[in-house]
């Protein structure tokens, strides 16, 4: 509701401040802007309604897109013209006696609201397609001859419903994931947003991804249903068992507190899986001690863990457990990476929230995940394939 009369109270006010700052100075820049508001709230209300009378399964993947269309044009649309009208009419506010304005800020709300639609605008465009391959070297002391050189490839938070109109970009990423030659592929989970209906036919392309040892994957906790308005306990069980059968149709072994060993050579690599239910600030992990018996010969192990948190809660100096892979964050979608800075707001709620971090011997890497959450946009914070290498130290 609070949406639509914002919504509302900017189309009805927004050709009242063109009008006011450009009709009598430039008319052509009037109609100009006039037009290109017109098209922008033909395509909004589309969208609006869309959403609003939508009547399907609520995890639908067209259904997800839709939501998330209608958040990134709030975003870049409503979000903007509301600076626009609030600058304005301030500024009529405070010329009230002269019957004018104060152009310049009026001004200033225009250029606010142009920055804000060009950044948005670029970050779903470009920004969340913007994929990058992240090459990471894991030094292991005492690593195992056979395992020294071992190439691992970790996904994460693909939530495939960002793709529904774009299976040709997933399709892409795959081949660029197979061009890697990946001896592992380890998922670290959220392949959906709300419920398995996402998932779509999704597993025919997920399942085009090969490796020499195998593919991986835990559920995050977007897996668990958590976040389905409508779910009952029964809905969430049964959307855990037909999502794991779609995970195992995209060619990997789902580990859900549980964990499986891989020979390679004459090492043996344990794999753990541990499962991660909730959300923030509540969330549940699996049973680690269930996950890791029968673990104790293995030459290296490594955790699956969605949740960055884990790591310093429940597994270092806790556990033998040599690398830890998680997901979960995404960088919040926004921030800033170069090569001598990063900083994302997700650093507030979680401090390992993307790339590599020590203690002592035991080593994590927080993927900023492959997809889009809630928000059909990236800025700054591209999407990521990471490519480890284990070396001995």
């Amino acid at each position: 509701m609070f949406l639509l009369l914002l919504m509302i109270f900017a189309e009805i006010l927004m050709p009242v401040v063109l009008r006011q700052h450009f009709f009598s100075n430039s008319r052509n820049r009037y109609y100009i802007l006039l037009v290109i508001h017109v098209i922008l709230s033909i395509w909004l209300w589309i969208l609006f309604f869309a959403v609003a009378g939508y009547e399907s399964f609520f995890d639908n993947p067209q259904q997800v897109w839709m939501l998330m269309s209608l958040t990134g044009m709030t975003a870049a649309v409503v979000v903007p013209r509301t600076i626009i009208i609030l600058c304005h009419f301030a500024g009529v506010f405070i010329k009230r006696y002269s019957g004018d304005h104060l152009r310049w800020l009026t001004n200033t709300g225009l250029i606010t609201a142009a920055v804000i639609f060009t950044i948005i605008a670029t970050g779903t465009l470009h920004g969340r397609f913007n994929f990058k391959t992240e090459e990471v070297t894991i030094k292991i002391k005492g690593l195992n001859s056979d395992l020294d050189g071992l190439r691992i490839v970790q996904l994460s938070d693909m939530h495939l419903a960002g793709f529904h109109h774009h299976r040709e970009v997933l399709e892409k990423v795959i081949n660029n994931v197979n061009a890697l030659r990946p001896d592992l592929i380890l998922n670290t989970g959220d392949f959906v947003t709300f419920g398995w209906r996402e998932f779509g036919r999704f597993d025919t392309i997920l399942s085009g991804a090969k490796s020499k040892y195998g593919n991986f994957a835990i559920a995050g906790n977007h897996d668990f249903g958590t976040y389905h308005p409508y779910y009952t306990e029964a809905d969430r069980d049964n959307n855990v068992s037909v999502l794991n059968n779609l995970i195992k149709a995209s060619g990997y072994t789902v580990l859900n507190d549980e964990n499986a060993e891989v020979r390679i050579g004459n090492a043996r690599l344990a794999l753990i899986g541990i499962t991660t239910k909730g959300r923030h600030p509540n969330i549940i992990h699996g049973d680690l001690d269930k996950a890791i018996a029968g673990t104790d010969s293995a030459d290296l192990k490594i955790l699956l863990s969605h949740d960055p948190n884990h790591w310093e809660e429940k597994v270092t100096g806790k556990t033998d457990i040599d690398i830890t892979l998680s997901g979960h964050t995404h960088g919040m979608q926004m921030g800033i990476i170069t090569k001598r800075f990063k900083w994302s707001p997700s650093k507030y709620f979680y401090p390992n929230w993307n790339g590599l971090y020590v203690n002592g011997l035991q080593v994590q890497y927080v993927n900023r995940g492959l997809g889009v959450l809630s928000i059909p946009f990236r800025i700054c914070m591209p999407p990521e394939i990471t490519v480890i290498t284990l070396t001995r130290e």
